[in-house]
């Protein structure tokens, strides 16, 4: 049975909180982090999905692919309709630095420098359906409420990974049913080493004003739909720090 399912975003810590949460002693991923059933697996059957995850007493089980943020209403819908009981979990950061981040995992993969390619190239990927759709967390979030009762859905920031990990744990073991011991007890300071991280390049000014206009109503949007001051997003310099 599937307890819960994490639905992304996109190079916004899932990763991280996937190598948390599966070294808790009541938290299992027998199929590993990312399946990929509801977007690009479906010939298999929801049997098999389900099969993926053999019955427990003391455990929680589940997968967290952040491909499932894009998911349509009507798979949403035959998610609920096969495990209706799920918690679910959203992991979001600054769109602007998300677009950023996943722009240079595209030009790693297409074995490219950033010396290599122009503004344009970015832009272009900036565009792309898929970018605009991962960084659209307001529509994101509204799909899986359509159909999700609130009670069952959780929210992560990126930022509050970074400045209170434990706490952040904490509230999500709390979400997912298990003892939160586990976390209250972790060294913070390890609990704050990064995990998998990118490539850390400053983005370009002009890049960086672009996007800063792209993204100004979907932040805006999330602050009203969360009531939660995202100001700093849209100010961000560009800058890791």
């Amino acid at each position: 049975m599937i307890d819960f399912l994490g639905i992304g975003a996109q190079k916004c810590g899932t990763t991280w909180l996937y190598e948390h949460l599966k070294g808790h002693p009541q938290i299992r991923f027998p199929a590993g982090k990312e399946i990929h059933f509801w977007d690009s697996k479906r010939e298999q059957g929801i049997a098999w999905w389900l099969s993926l995850f053999p019955k427990t007493t003391n455990e929680r089980q589940g997968e967290i692919t952040p491909a499932y943020a894009l998911l349509d209403l009507e798979t949403i819908a035959a998610v609920k309709a096969a495990a209706p009981a799920l918690r679910l979990f959203y992991s979001i950061r600054n769109p602007i630095a998300r677009a950023w981040s996943s722009a240079l995992m595209a030009l790693g993969r297409a074995e490219l420098t950033i010396d290599e390619v122009s503004d344009q190239w970015f832009v272009d990927h900036f565009q792309s359906r898929g970018s605009r759709q991962r960084g659209n967390y307001p529509q994101c979030i509204k799909n899986w409420l359509t159909v999700f009762p609130d009670e069952s859905f959780h929210l992560t920031v990126l930022d509050d990974q970074r400045q209170n990990p434990k706490l952040t744990l904490v509230k999500l073991a709390a979400h997912i049913g298990v003892d939160t011991a586990p976390f209250l007890s972790a060294d913070e300071d390890m609990l704050r080493l990064p995990i998998f991280q990118g490539p850390v390049v400053e983005i370009r000014p002009r890049l960086l004003a672009y996007l800063r206009r792209l993204y100004a109503d979907e932040i805006e949007q999330l602050g009203r739909l969360l009531a939660r001051d995202f100001t700093a997003w849209s100010e961000w310099d560009g800058r890791h720090r």
